[in-house]
């Protein structure tokens, strides 16, 4: 009786052993901010990268977009549940510099400034800054910025950023999201949106008398971003990402979302 209870004893170890074992390798022993979960700070008003959602959304995380699912692939990859925390573009930004959240995935841009913050993860997609004005606007090129009384962008966006830099932070009208930026375009408060195309076309779509000017302003990287200093999380994430890069995951996520012709 005593050999017997010792062979069960001991296959019991070694079965909760190759249990522990088969968590690790699915991801749980990667810390994040709340145990089993990957904490995703967002700016749920930049279709379609992030939008929240009519019902559930997607996975049950009430938001939607091109970011939410290329988030919850990498999530999943990782033995994880994602969690979406929405909030304002900049807000999102100092949450992950502060441990609020474990990542930023909010159609972010990667520059050489935020990068002295934050730890960015490999590039997933390309972004571009585009120019909207009115139809019959003087502003026809990004050449014209410069004699442009108000440019309008989201506050804390690399547009914010670029036109700050390129026409001083007086010509530069700093709103908390696009919808803003485009509505005090509509009424006159300014001449022009600095924005990134893919909510700039919804946009227009949505505002008749609005138009996207042929030439982009600032051709971008859009990546992840972690804490500075959180290398096993940064890791992990370029890992998933590459992964879905090359086996055609994100690609196809994003046609879902894009129309490429």
């Amino acid at each position: 009786m005593k050999r017997t209870l010792a062979i069960v004893l001991c296959l019991l170890l070694c079965l909760a052993l190759l249990a522990g074992c088969g968590k690790k390798e699915a991801g749980t022993g990667l810390k994040t901010l709340e145990s089993g979960k990957l904490i995703m700070a967002t700016n749920a008003q930049f279709p379609p990268y992030e939008m929240v959602a009519d019902g559930e959304g997607f996975n049950g995380t009430g938001f939607e977009g091109i970011d939410v699912e290329i988030a919850s692939a990498v999530a999943d990859k990782l033995g994880l549940e994602l969690v979406v925390d929405d909030m304002d573009f900049d807000a999102a930004l100092v949450a992950v510099q502060n441990g609020k959240c474990d990542v930023v995935f909010a159609g972010l841009s990667y520059s050489a400034e935020r990068d002295k913050i934050m730890d960015f993860s490999v590039s997933y997609a390309d972004g571009y800054q585009v120019i909207i004005t009115r139809e019959g606007s003087d502003i026809t090129s990004a050449d014209d910025l410069a004699n442009a009384g108000l440019i309008g962008t989201q506050r804390g966006t690399t547009g914010y950023i670029y036109c700050c830099d390129d026409y001083g932070d007086d010509h530069v009208a700093a709103y908390d999201n696009g919808a803003q930026a485009v509505q005090a375009l509509l009424n006159g408060q300014i001449d022009c949106v600095v924005i990134d195309l893919q909510p700039a076309q919804a946009y227009v779509e949505a505002n008749e008398g609005l138009v996207i000017l042929d030439s982009a302003y600032v051709v971008e990287e859009y990546c992840a971003a972690v804490a500075e200093g959180n290398e096993q999380l940064q890791q992990a994430i370029d890992n998933a990402l590459t992964q879905m890069v090359v086996d055609g995951t994100v690609a196809d996520i994003v046609a879902k979302y894009i129309n490429a012709d």
